[in-house]
């Protein structure tokens, strides 16, 4: 069964590649001219984007380089120690709404130092799985269709990543016992 499952995983693919444009021809639609038109507004999103991405990555860059990011943390730290967070992952918490690539790095050298059987490493994991980058969302696409008053969108998204990053620790603590 399980050999099988791994064949129709490796064709699906291809498949539907394969598919999708024969598909298109047979129903009368000028393919190639189709894609290229697509990919021209790809291209005019991605340009569009260029500014919101540089701003939204110098102040991130800013944040981190002015030591308020640790100034943060260590503020927050007791409380959320006491609560039963693991102190390795406080960064995290303030790192995922902000960024993707600079939380992934951080959860895989947490990894790395922590082990990956470790609690701390357990509950990164989970947090990486359970939160979003609402800034870079707001950011990007928002800044691609011309939205300015993201204020709704950011508190919701904010509240859903604090709600996603204790709900993470509370189902390793349920899963998986203490630290």
């Amino acid at each position: 069964m399980v050999e099988w499952i791994a064949r129709i995983s490796a064709w699906t693919i291809p498949m539907l590649i394969a598919f999708i444009p024969l598909y298109a021809a047979f129903r009368k639609v000028p393919v190639y001219e189709t894609f290229i038109d697509g990919a021209k507004d790809g291209f005019q999103t991605a340009v569009s984007i260029i500014p919101h991405l540089v701003g939204m990555m110098t102040a991130i860059g800013m944040f981190r380089a002015s030591g308020a990011l640790d100034a943060l943390i260590g503020s927050i730290r007791p409380f959320l120690e006491s609560v039963g967070v693991p102190s390795q992952v406080l960064p995290l918490a303030l790192l995922r709404p902000i960024t993707g690539a600079g939380s992934l790095a951080f959860v895989s050298d947490l990894i790395k130092t922590e082990g990956p059987d470790s609690f701390a490493a357990k509950v990164a994991a989970t947090i990486q799985g359970s939160t979003d980058t609402t800034l870079y969302v707001l950011t990007v696409y928002f800044g691609a269709i011309g939205i300015r008053n993201a204020r709704y969108a950011l508190k919701v998204g904010l509240f859903s990543d604090f709600v996603g990053f204790f709900a993470a620790v509370a189902a390793c603590w349920l899963l998986f016992g203490s630290a």
